[in-house]
């Protein structure tokens, strides 16, 4: 580490405390970002194949001047009237079936699926909550109490309730009937809150699963679901800041792996490519409901700048036809990445959708043993190739691969050759 990097390492520890977290046993000093690529403070660059929130690249230009246009001129809260808060309502509620007609806007993710709690609680009289057991949704303290990833066990109330993540090839249940057997469980999480006297209130879940492993959901799974916690009074809540805005290449929205619309969608940052903005569509009775006990006001959610990158992203989603290049690019990374699995052993399960993939390291193929430090090594090797990348799962044996929608084929081969070098010196 340079003399620099580690005086800003002291800085952060003294000034930030101990509580925030960097990547990489070396940080990266990262100092500007084009497109796909990262720029450290010496001028190397990186692929970036982590993150999600510049859905449409980094500093896309035109996000940048829309963004740059309208707070020239105006940037306020949403109790004025703008047509720009309108305009992107008006796009944004045209992605969804015609019964999710209805946007309310915030700054966060976790903002956006707090509000969906609020509404199914109002709505349905509830308060349970069932969630995958491995969940992030946010870290406002009511999401923070459902995100199962980081909250201790002995800290989950009463009113959270779990259902294994729907893994077929490492969970409990393995093979062709495992996602109709994970569906099952949605009866024990409702048995178990009817049992401590708790009426459900939403069943919420990220459509890609991210945190548990990027599992794409198996088919039918979403809709089974949705059935039965309707049938108990509870609503569906579909959390898709990771997966939506095309990221999965097939469906502009996760939840679309399965023929059923959700009663709430939530959506976070890389609907704005990093700008605060976030979202929660929903069907008009439910917010005519809510709005009948509560008001809700979010001073900048959905201000006139934000509303503006909302606008420019889906302008360049359509434009420069990310949803199709996250399909075929998409599929083209996932057949070289099949390609290394015949090579190397320590690749035991390639899967994802679109732009969003995993790749889960095993110390044996046929036990499907987590190779939890070489997923580690592997991270670090990556960057030392000039890659980012994370890792994810229960026990942190999972390559997520999850780079800006303008990622290109040249830059899948760009990755497999380091990725396959990485490998190889293990």
């Amino acid at each position: 580490m340079d003399k620099n990097s580690k005086h800003m390492l002291d800085r952060r520890r003294r000034l930030l405390g101990p509580a925030y977290r960097l990547f990489y046993r070396e940080p990266v000093h990262i100092v500007r970002g084009e497109g796909v690529w990262l720029y450290d403070q010496a001028g190397d660059r990186y692929l970036d194949m982590y993150n999600n929130v510049p859905h449409v690249g980094h500093c896309h230009p035109h996000v940048v001047s829309a963004i740059t246009d309208q707070v020239k001129s105006l940037n306020t809260h949403t109790r004025y009237l703008h047509a720009n808060v309108l305009d992107y309502a008006e796009r944004l509620t045209a992605k969804f079936p015609d019964e999710l007609d209805t946007a309310m806007f915030s700054c966060t993710g976790s903002e956006a699926n707090e509000l969906a709690l609020r509404i199914a609680r109002t709505c349905t009289g509830g308060t349970g909550i069932i969630v995958t057991d491995f969940a992030y949704h946010g870290n406002t303290k009511a999401i923070y109490e459902i995100s199962t990833e980081d909250i201790p066990s002995d800290e989950v109330p009463e009113y959270v309730v779990t259902v294994p993540t729907p893994d077929v090839y490492a969970g409990e249940f393995q093979g062709k009937d495992g996602g109709s057997r994970y569906a099952e469980c949605i009866y024990d999480a409702l048995s178990l809150l009817k049992h401590r006297g708790i009426k459900p209130a939403a069943f919420i879940i990220d459509t890609i699963i991210s945190s548990g492993g990027v599992v794409a959901t198996p088919l039918g799974y979403l809709a089974k679901i949705a059935e039965v916690v309707r049938e108990a009074g509870a609503l569906f809540v579909a959390d898709e800041v990771q997966p939506g805005f095309g990221r999965t290449g097939r469906n502009f929205w996760g939840y679309q792996i399965d023929d059923f619309v959700p009663d709430i969608v939530t959506m976070g940052k890389p609907m704005g490519n990093g700008h605060p903005l976030a979202a929660t569509v929903t069907r008009r009775e439910l917010v005519d409901e809510f709005a009948a006990h509560t008001s809700y006001f979010n001073t900048f959610g959905g201000n006139p700048v934000s509303c503006a990158a909302g606008l420019a992203v889906l302008d360049v989603i359509e434009n420069e036809k990310l949803q199709e290049n996250a399909l075929e690019v998409g599929l083209y990374l996932n057949q070289k990445l099949e390609m290394l699995s015949e090579k190397h052993e320590v690749i035991g399960d390639v899967r994802g959708e679109g732009l969003f993939k995993a790749v889960e390291l095993v110390a044996d193929r046929a036990a499907r043993t987590p190779a939890t430090e070489i997923t580690a090594d592997v991270v670090e090797g990556l960057r030392k190739h000039g890659i980012l990348a994370g890792s994810i799962g229960k026990t942190n044996n999972i390559l997520k691969l999850r780079p800006p929608m303008v990622f290109s084929k040249e830059n899948a081969e760009f990755f497999i050759q380091g990725f396959d070098e990485v490998l190889c010196g293990l």
